[in-house]
């Protein structure tokens, strides 16, 4: 009887996996560039800006002198919270809010204090509180700036709203300290369909699932056998698994063989850390945070930048490449290609912050990419 309930049990969750599977994509994820804002009023769509901390504020300033002489129509609708002080209820509220309504914001990046004992940082609170399940970033080389390796391009998806980083720790008794990791099969599969759609979508050949299943067999055994379960109806797409310490081996010495990488959340933002240091660093990686009614598009290295903020040195790509996925996924395509242009003519022509072997300023790069602005 106990073998016979196994056996349905095991046929029901296969059943339950292919209707999830042929679901259509609209159902999960914004899949189309081209929404407009929830918000769009006399021709301009309103976005949620969150100028972040460090640097932040230096770079979002940066992405509105851009959109203005580019004739951008874009009205920023702007938020400010901090992790650097204590926020109240009221603050991320107003926050959470005005992304909800405008579906899209655009953010720096919001400092963790090592020295707080909130179990949830801001990032992880907003995250959470709009369902950003799916982190990505985009480590592509970029002609101008040299590093160890030319012609990268990989894509690192994040799962963003358990694992590690689900805030469950307490001390159990005085010393001794207990954390707890939660992996579940529905958001395993919500981002490994994520990862495989985003791949066919974008004619990348590749998906390469990142674990620890070795030693977390329960854990990370789930998530790599969803991703199994779910690359089995992706055929055309290559699916390769690969543990956690010998994929950051492999990143830093054969970046090569990456296309498109799925990983549960610290890997994730441990990778996508490593994958943003072969490209030329935090300053370079654009990002994007995706939910179903939500989208914020940000820097895809979490570094605030404090130490250098004020010195108006601070490296304005990233914060630019993220604003042009933004007006790509709004239709504005003209703004969108006219802005990443000009940013690669600066980096070409070696106008280069300090950040990628140059000696320009903030505001000098930022100038260059106005007059380069066709």
């Amino acid at each position: 009887m106990a073998a016979l309930r196994e056996v349905l049990r095991s046929v029901s969750s296969r059943l339950t996996l292919k209707s999830q599977i042929y679901r259509p994509v609209s159902s999960m994820i914004p899949s189309k560039e081209g929404m407009p804002s929830k918000s769009t009023y006399g021709g301009k769509h309103t976005v949620t800006l969150i100028p972040g901390d460090g640097v932040g504020p230096e770079l979002a300033a940066s992405v509105k002198e851009v959109f203005r002489h580019a004739n951008v129509p874009v009205h920023f609708e702007e938020v400010t919270i901090s992790g650097l002080i204590s926020q109240d209820k009221d603050a991320i509220n107003e926050a959470v809010t005005s992304i909800k309504r405008n579906g899209l914001g655009l953010k720096g990046v919001l400092r963790t204090r090592v020295d707080s004992f909130d179990n949830q940082s801001l990032n992880q609170l907003l995250r959470k509180e709009l369902d950003l399940f799916a982190n990505v970033v985009y480590c592509k080389s970029v002609p101008g700036i040299k590093t160890r390796h030319d012609n990268v391009d990989i894509v690192i998806i994040r799962e963003n709203t358990e694992g590690e980083y689900s805030g469950l720790e307490h001390e159990s008794v005085p010393g001794v300290v207990e954390s707890l990791k939660v992996i579940t099969r529905e958001k395993s599969y919500r981002i490994a369909k994520f990862a495989f759609d985003y791949a066919v979508r974008r004619n990348r050949k590749k998906v390469t699932a990142i674990h620890k299943a070795n030693i977390m067999k329960l854990s990370d055994g789930l998530f790599l056998k969803v991703c199994e379960e779910v690359a089995s109806l992706y055929p055309k797409i290559e699916f390769k698994s690969m543990i956690v310490d010998n994929c950051c081996m492999q990143m830093v010495s054969n970046p090569y063989q990456f296309d498109v990488m799925v990983m549960p959340n610290l890997y994730g933002n441990i990778v996508s850390n490593i994958g943003a240091g072969l490209v030329g660093g935090a300053g370079v990686c654009p990002g994007r945070n995706v939910g179903v009614n939500n989208i914020i598009f940000e820097p895809g290295a979490r570094h605030s930048g404090r130490e250098i903020s004020a010195r108006n040195i601070a490296n304005p790509t990233a914060m630019l490449l993220s604003s042009v996925g933004l007006l790509r996924h709004l239709g504005l395509h003209t703004h969108g290609d006219s802005i990443e242009h000009a940013v690669y003519k600066t980096i070409s022509d070696k106008v280069l912050t300090a950040d990628v072997g140059g000696n320009i300023t903030t505001s000098a790069f930022v100038q260059t990419v106005i007059e380069n602005i066709q």
